[in-house]
């Protein structure tokens, strides 16, 4: 349960985003409405696909191209599932955000699959790994239990509703 599972729990929707086993089966960009001005949109993951090199650099200029261009982006939210480190991906991700003055939030899935104190533990190891003192310290999530919905969709609202800078 990952980026489609969370989009499904986030919408209390059972089928909006595709779900699957295996990682990597979005290879487009997906837009899902959710309110009259609100958007969540789907962009082709990468970590843990298993994906040849060629389609990895064209989800890349892909997504890029896409973050670069959408003028009307608020947030971008990068999920890591919370039992793994974030990857040097992940890490050239957050940086290149950060370098273009994008908002990141980081959201650790499968929190569930994880003790109270163990995913505490996680969630301190993880935001130190990440090492950005200007990241919001990420949010701990469940798509099983609906752990962290509220707190997404709050984080959400507090980017999307800000006046712009």
């Amino acid at each position: 349960m990952g980026k489609s599972s969370l989009l499904n729990k986030l919408t209390n929707r059972r089928h909006l985003a595709s779900t699957s086993c295996k990682p990597g089966k979005t290879r487009s960009i997906n837009f899902f409405s959710v309110a009259n001005d609100l958007y969540l949109v789907d962009l082709p993951g990468y970590g843990y696909a298993r994906v040849p090199v060629t389609i990895r650099k064209g989800w890349k200029k892909l997504v890029e191209t896409y973050l670069l261009q959408r003028r009307s982006l608020k947030l971008v939210v990068l999920i890591l599932d919370i039992r793994r480190d974030p990857g040097a991906d992940d890490m050239d991700l957050i940086n290149w955000l950060h370098h273009h003055g994008i908002p990141l939030l980081v959201v650790l899935t499968k929190a569930d699959k994880l003790s109270k104190q163990k995913a505490l533990s996680r969630l301190i190891a993880v935001s130190k790994a990440l090492g950005n003192s200007n990241l919001p310290t990420p949010l701990l999530f469940s798509a099983r239990t609906g752990m962290g919905v509220a707190q997404l969709w709050d984080a959400i609202n507090r980017f999307t509703l800000a006046p712009p800078s």
